[in-house]
Order: C-alpha cells, then structure tokens, then sequence
C-alpha cells in the first residue's frame, strides 16, 4: 500500500482528475494548498505598492492504492499536471503501514479497495 502526494497547478485539476478516471482510480482526496519551488512567487504592484507574492496557490492531491495502481497512478498524475513549464509540481510516494476503513472494519488493501 502506497500513498500518493502530488502538488500540482489548480488550473490542471481537471485534466489530472479525467487522467485518473481514464485509469479506473476514482478515490482522490483533493485540498488547497500554498507553496513555492523554484518559481519563487512573483512581485506585483497593487495601488502604487509593491507587493512580493512568494507563496502560489496549489492544488494538493492524497490517493492511497494498493501496489498494483502506484505506476497507473503516477503516468495519470503526470499525463495531466505536465505543461513543461516551472511549476508543473511533484509527486510524492510513501509507504502506509495499515489503512482501516471505518463503515465495515476492514484493514489493509481490502479498505483501500
């Protein structure tokens, strides 16, 4: 069992989501989320002020899969968030000791299903 953290633009949310769904993984958690990488922000003046924005809106993405969807995972993630451009975001993959899905009890990758 793997969970899979991916940061990626906003405006590439559905791409990413229709990429996943192209590869049957449909339980994503999805959060909003500020950062900075090698973009470094921006500056910008707002009513005669300069004004330094070092945090970018983001999108972050949680998908916990069993072994067998941690590659169909990453290519859809990958497929969709990629522009080529700085900022694309990244990925990344983590091992999970234990999931317990709450509704029937189940443990491990029967509760990831």
């Amino acid at each position: 069992m793997k969970l899979i953290i991916a940061y990626i633009q906003p405006e590439r949310l559905p791409a990413v989501k229709q990429a996943l769904y192209e590869r049957e993984i449909y339980k994503i958690s999805v959060t909003n989320a500020l950062g900075c990488g090698q973009q470094h922000g921006y500056t910008e003046t707002y009513r005669g002020a300069d004004l330094e924005v070092s945090l970018l809106k983001k999108v972050r993405l949680e998908i916990a899969v069993n072994e067998a969807f941690v590659q169909p995972t990453v290519e859809a993630i990958t497929k969709g968030a990629r522009t080529g451009n700085i900022g694309d975001g990244k990925i990344f993959i983590m091992s999970l000791a234990d999931c317990v899905r709450i509704r029937t009890g189940e443990t491990g990758s029967e509760a990831i299903g």
